[in-house]
């Protein structure tokens, strides 16, 4: 995730006593997912604008060759985004519903520190590592 998107939505500090996900938290975290979604969204059409754009201009054939090379790369970035947005929808639909920042493994608050690193998050630290831990 581009740290950029979130320089100006600071990270959530929980007041004293506050339950977890309170209102205050879930507004914080709807309005990071849907930041983060609409500029992938916008990067992806302004990755159609610069494609339509500059390949008709290269006329030479290593650069035409040069060029395609780097649409490629840049199709391949926008198509693990588009995945990502499903995630980023997928997590807004879990606000929604109410069991946002608890692990789907073992029903844990999630820290916000880590949702903070990672708003898609949907596993507590310990569960993540075990998984991880199970694919090597």
């Amino acid at each position: 995730m581009s740290e950029s998107v979130f320089h100006n939505i600071p990270d959530y500090k929980p007041k004293k006593d506050e339950d977890f996900m309170s209102d205050g938290q879930i507004e914080h975290f709807k309005i990071k997912l849907n930041t983060w979604k609409d500029q992938l969204v916008s990067d992806a059409e302004s990755t159609i604008t610069h494609i339509q754009e500059d390949s008709s201009k290269v006329a030479d054939i290593n650069d035409r060759a040069t060029l395609e090379e780097e649409f490629a790369l840049e199709l391949r970035t926008r198509d693990r985004e588009r995945k990502l947005i499903g995630k980023i929808e997928k997590t807004l639909h879990m606000l929604e519903l109410g069991d946002y920042g608890y692990c789907k493994t073992c029903g844990a608050e999630i820290s916000l520190m880590r949702l903070e690193a990672r708003p898609t998050a949907d596993e507590c630290i310990d569960c993540k590592t075990i998984a991880e831990r199970k694919e090597v």
